[in-house]
């Protein structure tokens, strides 16, 4: 049988060899007496009682405290917001309270390159693309896939929309030689064009 691995199960245990020793003549001249063990328990059962108060009051004294700064800062913030109409978010006046005026918003810029462009997949009259999202720029909200035969004076046309880093299509034509570029889009603008691939379907 195995010492137990719990409070609960220690105390319960101990309770159990007091009991025993009190109860059975077997064990005449334990190292520790049952009373001595008993004065023990009574210690830990103390000790636990005082640590669940402590933490009680530790939890509460947190709570408090919480409530406390929130009430504070909900004060400041409304000193502030005041102070910013009352002097026209003038910096200058402001930083007498340590403060600033309102941030002008960023301005959304387009997104830049999208990199790494491939064709893991592809097969009759179907290919797979993906990419990475551009290093720098604006978010994009889209790409655009374009293509364009490998012909002299050929233009790149829309071949698709995606929304993600990845793009399956559909009914290309055959047994011509393509080449596809992607291209990052917001509401800012389009970004530069990706590195091309080529691929014969």
């Amino acid at each position: 049988m195995r010492f137990p691995n719990t409070e609960a199960k220690i105390i319960a245990l101990a309770q159990k060899i007091i009991a025993g020793l009190q109860d059975n003549s077997n064990f005449p001249n334990p190292p520790t007496s049952p009373d001595q063990l008993q004065a023990s328990l009574d210690k830990v059962i103390a000790s636990s009682d005082a640590q669940v108060m402590a933490l009680a009051a530790s939890k509460q004294a947190t709570d408090t405290k919480q409530a406390d700064f929130d009430h504070m800062m909900t004060e400041m913030k409304s000193i502030l917001h005041y102070a910013e109409d009352a002097v026209h978010d003038d910096d200058a006046l402001l930083s007498e309270l340590g403060w600033g005026g309102r941030a002008e918003p960023h301005a959304l810029q387009a997104p830049g390159q999208p990199r790494l462009l491939e064709v893991p997949e592809q097969g009759a009259g179907w290919l797979t693309l993906d990419w990475k999202k551009p290093a720098n720029g604006g978010v994009p909200a889209s790409y655009k896939i374009e293509r364009r035969e490998l012909t002299e004076n050929s233009t790149w046309t829309l071949a698709g929309i995606a929304i993600d880093t990845e793009v399956t299509l559909n009914s290309e034509e055959h047994g011509k030689e393509w080449e596809y570029r992607v291209i990052a889009i917001n509401k800012a603008g389009e970004g530069e064009p990706s590195n091309t691939v080529t691929a014969v379907l």
